[in-house]
């Protein structure tokens, strides 16, 4: 069976519009997280949210194209495009049937679809868009990159709701084990930020107070944490298999060594307050590496700074690390990038490969009251220089229940 590597990276988010400032930003502590700008929020009062800024999709994607994407398949587009390029990997050259396509999306196209209902209310369905339902549909990314660098491979999006971008990127390793494609274009994009789907998460009664200073809203394992900050945004991996890899002179940033997915089987939005599901995914990816629990050495959380998420997550890696959890660092990145929902797990898996590539490994931020409920080594406030990390683990947990794991080693 195949080793995978993960030769090229990609990013888009409230920190930066590609994986390079994106990594930077974490590394200083900055937030992306500010005033709402998309959309009027009088009747929400205060609202913040984590918004990709300064976006230019057209120097990457037609012009033509654009007019007919939603704002998700543009992100994920440019993502995967940038992992191209940073692999070495000419979207210019046709890919062919040995590579293959998994970008997937919790929630698909709604901005698309909110203009295009509001078309139809107004002008009637005449004025509605032929390309409606092709662009809403949660596989428009995977289709249109595919189409954008002839990849002819196995196509498919994954949808795990908050998991999608993890279960994306470990469902297209499997591609590659099986031996069904040589390259993997994985990850995920997801542009949440419209008003109704933002008001809908204000009606769960989810999402975070704001704060006076509104990049200091997100607080993961903090005690006054109060809830997540809805974001947008996209990241992408390259993955091959390292026999195609070693014949380009690939140089690779990490291997994907395990990867494991579970349900809660408990309920639609709160997590099954033991752990139990999480536990299975993280000993799943364990077992599939082959390495022991003790052998790793950083977690990238799920981290979304919710009052439940936060304390059953870190019971979920006490339970499978036992006392080694106390060694462990764990750092949230959405305490800056806020909750890219199914992207978000692609872009910590993204930033998992470059903690273990450059040996830092990004903090916590807003971090200030401990919980006693929350008691493991949270990289609070500062990035911290590692040595001799070897393996990391990324983990998300995602509404149904849904969990992924990824399990990385550094090459």
């Amino acid at each position: 069976m195949s080793r995978v590597l993960v030769t090229g990276v990609g990013a888009v988010t409230p920190l930066g519009n590609d994986a390079r400032s994106t990594w930077q930003a974490l590394l200083e502590g900055r937030s992306g997280i500010d005033a709402i700008s998309r959309f009027d929020t009088a009747s929400f009062g205060a609202a913040v949210a984590g918004e990709v800024r300064d976006f230019q999709p057209e120097t990457r994607l037609a012009a033509k194209d654009l007019r007919h994407l939603d704002r998700n398949v543009q992100l994920a587009a440019v993502a995967a495009l940038e992992a191209l390029d940073d692999a070495g990997l000419a979207a210019s050259t046709p890919l062919g049937p040995t590579c293959g396509v998994v970008l997937g999306a919790a929630s698909g196209g709604f901005s698309f679809y909110d203009e295009q209902a509001r078309r139809f209310r107004e002008e009637g369905p005449r004025r509605v868009s032929p390309f409606m339902i092709s662009s809403i549909l949660p596989d428009a990314a995977s289709g249109y990159v595919a189409i954008l660098t002839g990849a002819q491979g196995p196509n498919l999006a994954v949808v795990a709701a908050c998991a999608t971008g993890a279960a994306s990127i470990g469902e297209a390793a499997a591609v590659i084990q099986r031996g069904d494609a040589e390259v993997m274009i994985a990850g995920s994009g997801e542009a949440p930020l419209t008003p109704a789907l933002y008001a809908g998460f204000h009606a769960m009664r989810a999402l975070a107070t704001p704060a006076t200073d509104p990049s200091r809203t997100c607080k993961p394992f903090d005690r006054n944490r109060d809830g997540f900050v809805l974001a947008e945004g996209a990241g992408a991996l390259i993955l091959e298999s390292d026999a195609h890899a070693a014949a380009r002179g690939a140089t690779p940033y990490a291997e994907l060594i395990g990867y494991g997915t579970s349900n809660d089987a408990f309920n639609a939005v709160a997590p099954e307050k033991t752990g139990r599901a999480p536990v299975l995914a993280i000993e799943m990816a364990l077992r599939k590496a082959a390495v022991t629990p003790a052998s790793v050495g950083y977690v990238n959380a799920h981290g979304t700074g919710s009052p439940l998420n936060d304390p059953v997550e870190t019971l979920a890696l006490k339970r499978v690390f036992g006392e080694h959890a106390y060694r462990l660092a764990v750092s949230s990145i959405k305490s800056m990038t806020g909750h890219m929902m199914g992207a978000a797990g692609a872009v910590e898996a993204v930033a998992t490969v470059l903690a273990l590539r450059n040996q830092i490994l990004p903090p916590t931020m807003h971090y200030e009251e401990p919980d006693p409920a929350c008691d493991l080594d949270y990289v609070p406030n500062a990035a911290r220089p590692v040595s001799g990390l070897d393996i990391a683990l990324s983990t998300s947990i995602g509404l149904g229940g849904h969990n992924a794991a990824l399990l990385f080693r550094r090459a």
